[in-house]
């Protein structure tokens, strides 16, 4: 996505809101801005919104493919003489887009201490089992793999995704379980996917800068 700011003034303000950006996350490999505004209207405390492109994403330890995200209006204090903080975002804002996990990246993220807990609800909760031993996404089934106490082969039952509720719900596609994941009260899940190997999530949140 090529970034439309034009203008030393807007040039700043990318550059600050790019350092914002990384911040929050652990780790981007490529990231894009596009600034919709003026200078005039930035000098004045606004800016009409952002689009972000970025891929290799690292959020709280999940990693994330892609991310494809539009901003609502913002609300700003440009500090020129500031070189290393020019921006501050004064309120909450609104985002909305869609984000990207492969199966293989997703799988790596269950196994760590951040994210063991929802391993272990899905196993728990989805299959009566405990640990969940890898998740595997197949095409456009959620495949659990988990252990069994006794030694025997490990049990493996295939799911699907969709939104429901403001949440992802996975189904079970050979029984009645369901679960519907556990859900940032900020963030709105309004479609969710598996395809490709791939998660795909679309929805909408408010930041808290």
């Amino acid at each position: 996505m090529p970034q439309t700011s034009s203008g030393p003034v807007l040039q700043l303000l990318a550059s600050g809101l790019q350092r914002w950006i990384r911040n929050q996350c652990d780790s981007v490999e490529e990231l894009n801005l596009a600034l919709q505004g003026s200078a005039i209207e930035l000098l004045r405390g606004r800016l009409k919104g952002v689009s972000l492109e970025a891929r290799r994403v690292s959020f709280e330890q999940l990693p994330l493919l892609r991310a494809e995200l539009q901003s609502g209006e913002l609300k700003t204090i440009f500090r020129p003489g500031q070189p290393n903080q020019p921006l501050q975002l004064k309120d909450p804002f609104s985002i909305e887009g869609e984000v990207v996990l492969s199966g293989t990246d997703l799988n790596k993220a269950l196994a760590t201490d951040r994210w063991r807990w929802l391993a272990d609800l899905l196993a728990e909760q989805l299959m009566g089992l405990t640990p969940l031993r890898s998740m595997a996404i197949d095409n456009d089934r959620l495949v659990l793999t988990a252990d069994v106490i006794t030694g025997k082969d490990p049990v493996q039952r295939s799911f699907s995704l969709c939104a429901d509720r403001g949440t992802i719900r996975v189904n079970h596609c050979d029984a009645e379980a369901k679960l519907l994941l556990p859900m940032d009260p900020s963030i709105k899940i309004i479609d969710a996917r598996l395809q490709g190997g791939q998660m795909v999530i679309k929805g909408n949140a408010t930041v808290h800068p």
